[in-house]
């Protein structure tokens, strides 16, 4: 997988029809999503339940893209291997999930796969000053995790101090929550390179009308270009 910091729109399955998981992630990667964004969560360290790496593995057949894995769960390091089982080209931890951030990612990519870290909109870009040479994404939360469609909060600053900080190391920045065609316009400025959306990407669709799931995602790139 070669490093491309051209902006990428990755679907969150978060806003999809859970019962056609793998019929929705082929209808949207079919209208133009670049990556397939996978929400993890356990009711611990986020305020709602989804899925686990069972799940994953059920529908890593459907993606011919990336599956990009974000672990809204503490602990993290003993579902790592698991996860990387189940197919994931990323996964991601949250710097604020536990008291080792650095073995977690250490542990991630030594499972074989590409390492993110998640910065909650309280967490400082300074946070992950001693990670950078670890982590191929660092994930900027521009809602609270935990549920989807909130309000977007405004982390362009946080974006642009992690872009300065990366300097020309192949890390994506990647934005998760509130991303529209209004807010995507102003992260990308700032530096972010992938974009998660959920219900800006599936409403109005589904998988037997996939065709508003394009007009979506082409309203979103839209709004950067």
């Amino acid at each position: 997988m070669s490093f491309d910091r051209s902006v990428k729109i990755a679907p969150s399955i978060l806003s999809a029809d859970f019962a056609n998981f793998g019929a929705e992630i082929e209808a949207v990667e079919g209208q133009g999503a670049d990556w397939i964004h996978v929400d993890v969560m356990d009711g611990h360290f986020v305020p709602n339940i989804t899925f686990g790496a069972s799940t994953c593995a059920a529908i890593r057949p459907h993606i011919k893209t990336i599956m990009d894995v974000h672990l809204m769960i503490a602990p993290v390091d003993p579902y790592i291997e698991g996860f990387a089982e189940a197919g994931a080209d990323f996964i991601t931890a949250h710097v604020e999930a536990g008291p080792h951030i650095h073995r977690t990612l250490q542990a991630i990519r030594g499972a074989g796969t590409k390492a993110g870290v998640a910065l909650n909109p309280g967490t400082p870009a300074d946070a992950v000053a001693e990670l950078l040479d670890m982590v191929d994404l660092i994930c900027v939360m521009t809602v609270n995790p935990g549920f989807g469609g909130q309000k977007f909060i405004d982390m362009t600053a946080k974006v642009r101090r992690l872009r300065e900080m990366i300097g020309d190391r192949p890390i994506h920045i990647e934005i998760d929550g509130g991303v529209t065609p209004q807010t995507a316009p102003l992260v990308v400025d700032a530096g972010a390179d992938v974009l998660v959306a959920g219900s800006a990407v599936f409403k109005g669709g589904s998988v037997t009308d996939p065709a508003p799931y394009g007009e979506n995602i082409r309203a979103i790139r839209a709004s950067y270009a």
